[in-house]
């Protein structure tokens, strides 16, 4: 399977690696550990030995190493070994492993699977709306998923499905009976954007407005690729601006484990009662019910159905909700195939 690999990918949540501990996870199929060094900065190599290729994240951290737990060997931050307990203790020169760029930023992970040269931390989405967010105004989350990556951000992108699959909490109708707008933006970016006035708002927001009957609606995506997904939404009463009610910016983060599982981050911000905790903890709890018992089964089910096959390869009946989803995949297409022709005349120019 091919994949954008000079690009930033979301690989956890900052909150998930602490202070002497790791994590490995498999990101666009290879394997990673992270962790963080004495200074508290986070590195990640391959997570592989080269020795034994034992899994290195199932060692310990031995003060700026990673001590693999097989043999013994210890790895810095750049993925030199740096002690060998065997014998002389002579170091082989085969005996590193790769660091990938990473970086800490807007509460998140954030690792560059390909060309270590080109990362450019500008490159990463401004989510710096996470981290002004009172503490009980916000949430984040982890949803390890059977699927494809694209086939997540399908669900993010139309929107429409909230009222047949989320109609007691998220849906209402507005959606749906709304044609939506979509748009490219610069830097491959995708809009898609819903607008239903005085109409049905979603239970969520109608329990924050006066009228909970009538409301204008509306909601909006921007995709970042490979699999990026700022979304806002909220409703106010007929008329009136936008900010005068109730309004969430969430984000959903698609990370391909490989062709068929999904590491899905989400996260979440809300404008209204921002110092209730008690309120937070619900809309926390609600939203990871939400998306382990209603959208995970279902986009799960699609994968088992569809099997390996790319999605649009079986010709699938496209309505106009598909727009925002159909353009973000042509756009994916366009960059990988790019990356791809650059990474032959690189070669061919060697």
């Amino acid at each position: 399977m091919s994949y954008l690999l000079n690009t930033w990918y979301i690989a956890g949540w900052a909150d998930e690696l602490t202070q002497g501990g790791m994590l490995g996870r498999t990101i666009v199929e290879q394997p990673i550990v992270f962790f963080r060094d004495s200074q508290g900065v986070i590195r990640a190599l391959a997570d592989r030995c080269p020795h034994r290729f034992a899994p290195l994240h199932m060692g310990k951290i031995v003060g700026d190493s990673v001590q693999c737990p097989y043999h013994g060997l210890r790895f810095d931050g750049s993925g030199q070994c740096t002690h060998n307990p065997h014998g002389d203790g002579t170091i082989p020169k085969a005996a590193c492993v790769r660091a990938f760029a990473v970086v800490e930023q807007h509460e998140a992970i954030w690792v560059w699977p390909g060309d270590s040269s080109m990362a450019n931390d500008a490159l990463i989405p401004d989510f710096s709306f996470l981290e002004r967010a009172p503490t009980h105004a916000k949430g984040h989350g982890y949803l390890p998923t059977r699927a494809h990556y694209e086939l997540l951000a399908d669900n993010i992108m139309d929107l429409s499905h909230v009222d047949f699959l989320h109609p007691d909490t998220l849906g209402g109708g507005a959606l749906s009976r709304t044609r939506a707008t979509t748009e490219e933006l610069p830097n491959d970016r995708v809009r898609i954007s819903w607008w239903a006035p005085d109409d049905v708002p979603p239970p969520a927001f109608g329990a924050h407005l006066e009228d909970p009957t009538r409301a204008d609606v509306w909601a909006e995506v921007i995709w970042h690729a490979p699999g990026l997904m700022l979304l806002g939404s909220g409703a106010t009463p007929p008329g009136r601006p936008r900010e005068e009610g109730p309004v969430t910016w969430n984000l959903h983060l698609m990370t391909p484990q490989d062709a068929t599982n999904t590491h899905y981050f989400f996260a979440n911000t809300r404008s209204f009662e921002q110092d209730n905790a008690q309120l937070n903890a619900f809309v926390q709890d609600m939203l990871i019910g939400i998306f382990a018992g209603e959208d995970k089964p279902m986009v799960e089910a699609q994968q088992r159905q569809i099997g390996e096959v790319e999605l649009l390869g079986l010709n699938p009946v496209l309505l106009p909700v598909d727009a925002g989803a159909v353009r973000c995949r042509r756009v994916l297409r366009r960059l990988i195939e790019s990356e791809r022709v650059a990474a032959e005349q690189s070669v061919g120019t060697r």
